[in-house]
C-alpha cells in the first residue's frame, strides 16, 4: 500500500496521461507479487474489454456469423460453420449478411478506428484515409474477394445470387483553369452502382445512381439515377433570375457577346448524360426498363411479397420549393410507372396530401395498397427579417400536450403521416383510415383483412401530464369505407387484435381483468371471470393500477390467446365457449419460476396447438434461468430441458430452414459466449471472448436474505473479491436502484460508468458490494428506502470481515435521490455519491423532463416517486421525502454529479442539494459534465468520472491520498488544463 501511494501521488495530467501511468504502476506492483497472485482491474482495461456483437445463422443452418466488439476500438468478424470445421476472420468486418441461398456472405470492411478518430479529431481529412472496403465470402469453395471503395451494398432478402453495391467517387486531383482545386463531391452526389452475379461473376455498371433496391425475391433491381450537376443548375436558375430582374428594373439593354456564348456552351457542355429518373433491372435478362424519366427526388420505394408490383413516392419541385407536392407512382415491373395518387385523388381529405415520410405498403396478398397522408404543410415566411419579429413559445392551459412536449417531438410531428388504403383492382381512390385524432393505426392479417386497428387517446391527452399511463379509445375501422366501429372506449390499459382479425384482446389495468371483442358479433365477453389467480402484477408496488404480465402469443386462425399470470401461461379461447385452461399445468407458481414463451422464427404470427413450443424460464428463488418446452394442447407438466446459473437463455435465434439455434450465455464470473444447438440442451460454445480476465482478481457473488425491522422478508445480492480472505476486514460500497437481484447471474464488464457503480472494478479492488432490493409503501419511499438499505447493512455489518466504518453508498438518478435522503437520516456512511438527485420534490413535481418534453408532475403521483396524491393534497409528504430540508442533519461527504444538459431530473436540483451542503460547510463536490445527460454519454467523461469515483472511495474508504480536484478543487482558470487528479499528502477540510 505504502508503494502504491507513492507512485499514485505523481500522477496528474490528462486521462489519457494517467491511464498510462497506471498501467505503468500495475506492472511495477506486480514485480513485487507472487506469479500466482493476480491484479486488480486498473483503469487502462476498459477499451479492449469485449462484447458479442452481430449474429445471424445461414438460412440453411450450415453457417453462422458473429461479431466481437471491443468497447473502444476495431471490430472482428468471425464466420464460421456450425460443425467448427471451417472458419474466416475478419478484421473490421462490419454490416455482415448471408444470402438468402445460403452460398455467400459479404459484409463491409470499415477503415480502422485510429483513421476514423483521427478524422474526427481533425488531425485527418476524411478524403485522405481509406474508404470501406467490401467482402465476398463463397461459403462452398472458401475463395473470399474484396474490392476496395465501396459505399454502400445491398443483397436480396430472401433468394438470389445478386449483389449491389455502390463505389465510392474517384477523388478528383485535377486543377481547373483558374488553378484552384477541383471541388469535392457532394456526401449525396450520385455514384457509379455496379450489379454483379455472385455465380458467374458478370458485373454491369450503371452511372450517377443515388439510390437502389432488390425486391426480396431476387428478381429486380430498381435504381435511381440524378444528376449530379443539379444542384449547379438550380443555382444558375436562381442567378438568372436575379439578374432578369435587375437588368428589367433598371431598364440595361442585353447585349449577347461572345463571353457570353462561351459561357453558354460551357453550361451544355456540363449536362450530363442522361436519361435520369427510376429504372428496373430484370435479373434474369439484364433488360433495363425505364419506370420514369425525369430530374424529380424519389424515394419510399417498396415491393409487393412476390416481387411483382413496385410502388414508390416521387416530386418533380426543385429542392428549394418550400412546400413540395408528392405523387405515389406505381409500377408492374414489366412497364412505365403510372401516377396512382395525389392530392388530387378522389378521396384525399381536403387540403391535405400525399406524405413523403411514409413508405406505401402492399397487402400481403397483394391486392391492396396502404399509403400515408398528412395535412398540408404550411410554408415558412423566408420574408421575414428576425430581428423584426417576437420568438416565443406560448402555453395554452388546454393544450392537448404542454410546449415542451411539442418542441421534443417537433420533428416527428411535422413528418407525421396517417394511414390510407387503395384497393389496387378498382383504383377507385383513397378511403383515409385514420385522422389526427388517432394515435395508431395498423393493418389485420398483414393488410389482407378488410379491417384496420385504430387508438386514439383524444380528449384524455391533457390527463397524461400527472397520469402517464392514460386511456384510449380502440376502433375496428373499414379499409374500404373509412368506418370506425368503437371497440371499447376510454380504457385504462391496452389492446392487441389477434392475428386474422377475428377479435380484439384487451386488459383492464382498473380491474386486473382480460376480455375479448368479437369482431364480427361485436359481442365483448371476460375471459379470466371466476379464476382466482391474479393476472396484474404482483410485485408492483407504485401508486397505480398494476399492468398485466402480457400477451404472450395466439393460436392458428385466432382459435385462442396465450396470457401470462405471474409464472404460468393460460389459453383463453376466442372462437368457443370452452373453459380457460393452464398451458403449463400449474407448473410455474408451484416451483416459482415464471415462463415466457419464445417465438424464434421472424415471419411466424401465430402457434399451432400442436407443435413444440420453447418456453424460457426463470426461477424467482434461485434466480437461474433455462429453457422448458410444452404444447399448446399438453395436459402435462412443461418439459425441462435445462436450468442453470447464468443468464442470456432469452437471447435465443434460430436459422430460418433449420433446427439449428443460438443464444449468448453468461454468469457474473463468465463473459457472455455465443453458444449453439440443436436440441436445446446440448449446447457447443463458439466464444471465449475476455480471456484476460483471468489476469485479473474478479469477484464471487451470492444471495442475503434478512429480515427488516417492521418483519419483510429482504433480499440482495453481495459481491466479494475473488481473493476474499474472512480474517480481513473489508470496505463495503451498497449500490441501490428499485431491485437488482434478478441479476445475480448477469455479467457486467469493467467498463467506465456512465454514473451508477461499476461493481467489478470495485470489487477486484479490495470492495465489498452489496445491491439491496427495495420494496415500496406508497407516499414513504424515503422511509422505505431507510428499512430495506440500512437495516441490509446492520445485518451485513454482523460479519466481522465487513468493516463497519468504512462502508458507503451509491446511487444514480431515483438511487441518486435515496443517497440523499440517507445521509439525512443517519451518519452510518462514512462516504456517500449521489448522481442526478432529486432533492427537492416541491420544485421538482412542477419541473419538465427537457428530453420528453413532459411534465414531471405524473411521476410523483403515479409512478417512480411514488408519493400518489398531488403537491396539495399530500404538502406534509413532499416535505418528508425532500432531502432538502434536511441538509443541517448531513455529516457524510458527498459527491453530487448532476449535469447541465440532463433530460430527465433538472440539473438545478443537484445545485440545490451543493448550494445548501456548501452553505452549511458540509463537505461536498458536485460535477457538472458540460453538456453531458442524466447517465453519462461521451466516454471521455465516463473514463473520467470513474477515476473520481475510485479516488473518491479510496480516501474515506481505505485512508487514501487525496486528489487535488477533492481538497482545492480546479478553478475556472485552470479549466481544460488541469483536471486535479494528482495525489496529494493534504487533507480534505
Amino acid at each position: 500500500m505504502k508503494f502504491k501511494q507513492t507512485f499514485q501521488s505523481k500522477q496528474t495530467g490528462t486521462i489519457s496521461t494517467l491511464l498510462k501511468q497506471l498501467g505503468l504502476g500495475v506492472f511495477v506492483l506486480s514485480a513485487f507479487t507472487t506469479q500466482a497472485q493476480k491484479k486488480p482491474l486498473d483503469h487502462s482495461v476498459y477499451d479492449g474489454w469485449q462484447n458479442i456483437g452481430a449474429r445471424a445463422f445461414s438460412n440453411d443452418g450450415q453457417w453462422v456469423l458473429y461479431a466481437v466488439n471491443p468497447q473502444e476500438g476495431d471490430k472482428t468478424l468471425y464466420i464460421e460453420t456450425t460443425d467448427k470445421s471451417k472458419k474466416l476472420t475478419v478484421n473490421r468486418g462490419e454490416k455482415p449478411v448471408f444470402t438468402g441461398g445460403s452460398d455467400y456472405s459479404v459484409f463491409a470492411i470499415r477503415p480502422t478506428f485510429a483513421d476514423l478518430k483521427a478524422v474526427k479529431t481533425k488531425k485527418e481529412k476524411e478524403d485522405e484515409i481509406a474508404k470501406d472496403s467490401l467482402g465476398i465470402y463463397n461459403l462452398k469453395t472458401g475463395a473470399l474477394v474484396k474490392y476496395a471503395n465501396v459505399k454502400s451494398f445491398k443483397v436480396p432478402e430472401k433468394k438470389g445470387a445478386h449483389l449491389a453495391y455502390l463505389l465510392e467517387p474517384v477523388k478528383d486531383t485535377a486543377k481547373s483553369k483558374d488553378k484552384k482545386p477541383a471541388k469535392k463531391v457532394g456526401k449525396d452526389a450520385p455514384l457509379d452502382l455496379v450489379l454483379e452475379n455472385l455465380q458467374t461473376g458478370e458485373k454491369i455498371t450503371y452511372n450517377n445512381v443515388s439510390d437502389y433496391y432488390f425486391d426480396s425475391e431476387g428478381q429486380y433491381l430498381v435504381f435511381v439515377t440524378k444528376d449530379p450537376n443539379a444542384k449547379k443548375k438550380e443555382d444558375k436558375k436562381d442567378d438568372a433570375k436575379e439578374e432578369k430582374t435587375a437588368e428589367a428594373t433598371e431598364e440595361v439593354a442585353v447585349v449577347v457577346n461572345e463571353k457570353e456564348d462561351d459561357k453558354k456552351k460551357e453550361e451544355v457542355a456540363e449536362e450530363a448524360k442522361g436519361p435520369f429518373g427510376v429504372f428496373v433491372v430484370d435479373l434474369k435478362t439484364k433488360k433495363v426498363t425505364t419506370l420514369l424519366e425525369g430530374k424529380g427526388k424519389y424515394t419510399q420505394f417498396s415491393f409487393d411479397d412476390k416481387g411483382k408490383q413496385l410502388a414508390f413516392v416521387g416530386t418533380e419541385d426543385e429542392e428549394k420549393v418550400l412546400v413540395k407536392k408528392y405523387t405515389l407512382y406505381y409500377s408492374d415491373l414489366t412497364k412505365g410507372a403510372t401516377v396512382l395518387a395525389n392530392d388530387k385523388t378522389k378521396g384525399m381529405p381536403a387540403k391535405w396530401v400525399l406524405s413523403e415520410n411514409y413508405k406505401p405498403r402492399f397487402s400481403k396478398n397483394g391486392q391492396r395498397m396502404f399509403i400515408g397522408i398528412a395535412p398540408e404543410p404550411i410554408a415558412k415566411d423566408t420574408t421575414l427579417i428576425a430581428d423584426d419579429h417576437a420568438v416565443l413559445d406560448i402555453w395554452h392551459f388546454n393544450e392537448d400536450y404542454v410546449q415542451p412536449q411539442q418542441l421534443a417531438n417537433l420533428d416527428r410531428d411535422l413528418k407525421k403521416s396517417f394511414m390510407a388504403s387503395m384497393n389496387l383492382k378498382t383504383k377507385a381512390g383513397i378511403v383515409a383510415l385514420a385522422n389526427e385524432r388517432m394515435n395508431s393505426t395498423q393493418l389485420v392479417d398483414e393488410g389482407n383483412a378488410n379491417i384496420a386497428f385504430s387508438s386514439s387517446d383524444f380528449g384524455n391527452r391533457v390527463s397524461t401530464q400527472w397520469d402517464i399511463s392514460g386511456v384510449r379509445s380502440y376502433y375496428i375501422v373499414d379499409v374500404n369505407t373509412g368506418k370506425q366501429t368503437e371497440v371499447v372506449a376510454d380504457l385504462p390499459g391496452s389492446a392487441r387484435i389477434s392475428p386474422k382479425g377475428n377479435a380484439v384482446v384487451y386488459y383492464n389495468n382498473v380491474e386486473g381483468n382480460w376480455y375479448a371483442y368479437d369482431v364480427k358479433s361485436k359481442v365483448t365477453k371476460q375471459l379470466n371471470k371466476g379464476l382466482n389467480v391474479s393476472f396484474a402484477d404482483e410485485t408492483f408496488d407504485m401508486p397505480d393500477n398494476a399492468s398485466s404480465y402480457g400477451i404472450q402469443g395466439w393460436t392458428d386462425n385466432d382459435e385462442s390467446v396465450l396470457i401470462r399470470d405471474r409464472f404460468d401461461i393460460w389459453e383463453f379461447f376466442l372462437s368457443s365457449n370452452k373453459a380457460p385452461r393452464m398451458v403449463t399445468n400449474g407448473y410455474g407458481r408451484k416451483n416459482n419460476i415464471a415462463f415466457d414463451l419464445l417465438n424464434v422464427e421472424e415471419d411466424k404470427r401465430s402457434f399451432s396447438r400442436n407443435e413444440q413450443l420453447i418456453l424460457a424460464a426463470f426461477n424467482e428463488n434461485t434466480k437461474e434461468a433455462g429453457y422448458f418446452t410444452t404444447e399448446v394442447k399438453s395436459t402435462k407438466a412443461p418439459q425441462l430441458v435445462t436450468m442453470q446459473p447464468y443468464s442470456g437463455f432469452g437471447s435465443l435465434f434460430k436459422a430460418k430452414d433449420a433446427t439449428v439455434y443460438g443464444y449468448l450465455k453468461g454468469s457474473f464470473t463468465e463473459s457472455n459466449n455465443l453458444y449453439i444447438t440443436k436440441d436445446l440442451k446440448n449446447a457447443v460454445q463458439l466464444t471465449t471472448i475476455n480471456p484476460q480476465q483471468s489476469e485479473y482478481n474478479w469477484g464471487t457473488n451470492e444471495l442475503v436474505h434478512w429480515t427488516t425491522p417492521k418483519g419483510n422478508e429482504a433480499t440482495g445480492v453481495l459481491f466479494k473479491p475473488e481473493d476474499f480472505d474472512p480474517a480481513k476486514k473489508y470496505p463495503m460500497i451498497v449500490y441501490f436502484y428499485e431491485k437488482l437481484s434478478d441479476n445475480l447471474h448477469r455479467y457486467e464488464s469493467p467498463a467506465p460508468t456512465a454514473s451508477r457503480l461499476n461493481i467489478p472494478f470495485f470489487v477486484s479492488n479490495g470492495y465489498l458490494v452489496f445491491t439491496p432490493d427495495v420494496s415500496y409503501v406508497d407516499g414513504h419511499p424515503g422511509k422505505s428506502a431507510e428499512e430495506y438499505i440500512n437495516s441490509g447493512v446492520e445485518y451485513l455489518k454482523k460479519n466481522n470481515w465487513v468493516n463497519g466504518d468504512k462502508i458507503a453508498i451509491q446511487g444514480q438518478s431515483w438511487g441518486g435521490y435515496q443517497v440523499a435522503h440517507l445521509i439525512t437520516v443517519t451518519d452510518m456512511y462514512a462516504a456517500a455519491w449521489s448522481g442526478a438527485p432529486v432533492v427537492n420534490m416541491t420544485s421538482a413535481y412542477g419541473g419538465i423532463r427537457w428530453q420528453s418534453g413532459m411534465s414531471r408532475q405524473f411521476q410523483y403521483e403515479k409512478t417512480q416517486s411514488r408519493i400518489g396524491k398531488t403537491l396539495w393534497e399530500g404538502h406534509d409528504l413532499y416535505i418528508e421525502n425532500s432531502p432538502l430540508f434536511n441538509m443541517p442533519n448531513v455529516k457524510t461527504p458527498v459527491v453530487i454529479m448532476h449535469n447541465d444538459n440532463d433530460g430527465a431530473v433538472p440539473w438545478y436540483q443537484g445545485i440545490e442539494m451543493f448550494m445548501a451542503l456548501r452553505r452549511l460547510g458540509k463537505p461536498a463536490w458536485m460535477l457538472n459534465y458540460n453538456g453531458d445527460e442524466h447517465n453519462l454519454m461521451k466516454r471521455q467523461n465516463r473514463k473520467d468520472i470513474q477515476i473520481r469515483q475510485q479516488q473518491f472511495f479510496d480516501y474515506y474508504l481505505k485512508d487514501g491520498k487525496a486528489p487535488v480536484w477533492m481538497v482545492k478543487g480546479v478553478p475556472a482558470t485552470m479549466k481544460g488544463k488541469d483536471w486535479g487528479f494528482e495525489l496529494t499528502d493534504e487533507q480534505v477540510k
